[in-house]
């Protein structure tokens, strides 16, 4: 078959983003495009795009900067992706989805692009911009609630953190940390008895209730609960690496060992993480 103008484009390493709108649309091209593209819908792909936003978090976490890019674009990808089955069905195209958050960036920064002062710290405006969001909520309908908008598809900590927020904008949050870790303290009571009296489902709800008080505890703390349970989750591996690299010297594997023998060697980690610590705090300090 003889070049296309569509084929110059896609074959194009400068193409730059009409080259991606135009290798989408290929792919969704109900004659020639991709039979798993074509039968995708926004319900598919959503998953996809929320992993594809944790691994631009997990590459950044990493510090793993080569490969940003990559995954920067893959999340880029996932946009253009909505947007093409949005045009496929005649609803928005790309150029609508820029427009929009364009348009949305303007008006949420008049210190930048209006006539508004800049003179203010960061947490000012922060401020600011809830503000400038929940009159644009309160345009949208009269009967706008101060949970409204808070997307369901989050993950469960970021959401609960999101909701904790709107509610403290209108008075409805405790002072300090203090009375947040006297509510820890009364949530894991009650999970100690759900757990020793009730049935799975109040177990769950308890459960549920002790996780929403750490989210509240991390918006407290000025923590990103996400971020710290990812920093949890590798720490976690990182040490039982270590103990299997242990086990491994003695000619053995986990299932090899016990929990005696593994609990001495998790021990053995966190020792050599604490003198770690210890040694950079003095570094820092000598510096």
């Amino acid at each position: 078959m003889p070049a296309t103008d569509s084929d110059a484009l896609v074959n194009d390493p400068q193409g730059g983003m009409p080259r991606l709108l135009e290798i989408m649309r290929r792919l969704r091209d109900p004659e020639g495009g991709c039979p798993w593209d074509i039968a995708q819908s926004f319900a598919t792909i959503a998953p996809y795009t929320i992993e594809e936003a944790h691994e631009v978090a997990d590459v950044i976490a990493r510090e793993a900067w080569e490969e940003l890019p990559g995954e920067l674009g893959d999340l880029l990808f996932q946009a253009v992706f909505h947007a093409q089955m949005a045009a496929d069905q005649g609803m928005f195209g790309f150029d609508d989805v820029v427009r929009a958050i364009a348009d949305k960036m303007v008006a949420r920064h008049p210190h930048v692009f209006g006539d508004e002062s800049r003179d203010k710290s960061a947490d000012q405006q922060t401020a600011d911009w809830e503000k400038i969001k929940a009159a644009e909520r309160g345009a949208a309908g009269s009967g706008a609630r101060v949970l409204d908008g808070v997307a369901l598809g989050l993950p469960a900590l970021t959401r609960a953190v999101k909701l904790q927020k709107r509610a403290a904008r209108v008075g409805f949050d405790w002072p300090s940390t203090d009375e947040v870790l006297a509510k820890l303290r009364e949530e894991t009571e009650e999970l100690v008895e759900a757990r020793d009296s009730l049935g799975p489902e109040e177990i769950a709800e308890e459960f549920g209730d002790l996780l929403f008080v750490m989210a509240n505890l991390a918006r407290h703390l000025k923590l990103d609960p996400e971020a710290a349970l990812r920093a949890a989750n590798a720490k976690f591996t990182r040490r039982f690496s270590r103990i299997e690299d242990w086990l491994a010297e003695a000619g053995k594997r986990p299932e090899d060992s016990d929990l005696a023998e593994m609990d001495a060697l998790w021990n053995r980690v966190r020792a050599e993480d604490k003198a770690a610590r210890a040694a950079r705090a003095g570094t820092a300090k000598n510096d």
